[in-house]
């Protein structure tokens, strides 16, 4: 069975819905998943990074804070360099995604984060494989609104609840990203 890993910083809970969602279609397209969250101190636990090195597939998740990743996923992503010395991640599938409270916010300086450190570790990036909804009859909940192809970028107001944001429109494509990451795993395998 393909395993995808997801391993993120959620500061509010609001990455952490996102999170869930593409754990969800994931899950769906049959993978087996493990949420790992990276804590307040920007640490995993030993059985977390084993659970990485296991893993077919491992999605970088952070919001955007001031043009980039948190903090807190920095650290980890420091600490990653135990598991890049030995190439430990090599040609695993890799992928990413992001939330901030506006509809840019530089969401897509995150995006590239994620995306250099899985090419630090040798990984093979997976974008959304998403068309954006850019028509005059596109809705705020459609599918990728947003419009991003690197990466999942989902958005929550600044004065939002996480039940409140990421609006369904940005969970479902959270779904179908992690349904496409899943799947790419399984050609891989």
């Amino acid at each position: 069975m393909t395993t995808v890993a997801i391993v993120y910083h959620s500061g509010y809970g609001h990455t952490t819905k996102a999170a869930e969602a593409v754990q969800a279609g994931a899950a769906a397209a049959g993978a087996a998943t493990e949420l790992i969250a990276i804590n307040a101190e920007g640490n995993i636990s030993d059985a977390q990074w084993a659970s990485l090195a296991a893993a077919d597939a491992i999605v970088f998740g952070s919001p955007t804070y001031m043009g980039t990743v948190s903090w807190q996923f920095k650290k980890f992503a420091d600490a990653s360099s135990k598991p890049w010395f030995s190439q430990q991640w090599k040609d695993k599938i890799a992928a990413g995604f992001t939330n901030s409270a506006t509809m840019n916010g530089d969401k897509l300086s995150t995006l590239h984060y994620l995306f250099t450190l899985s090419q630090q570790h040798s990984m093979i990036w997976v974008g959304t494989g998403l068309m954006p909804a850019n028509s005059k009859a596109a809705q705020r909940n459609d599918i990728n609104y947003v419009g991003s192809f690197s990466g999942l970028m989902t958005q929550s107001p600044s004065d939002s609840t996480p039940e409140e944001g990421p609006l369904p429109g940005d969970l479902e494509t959270a779904k179908l990203f992690g349904k496409r990451i899943a799947e790419v795993a399984q050609k891989f395998r």
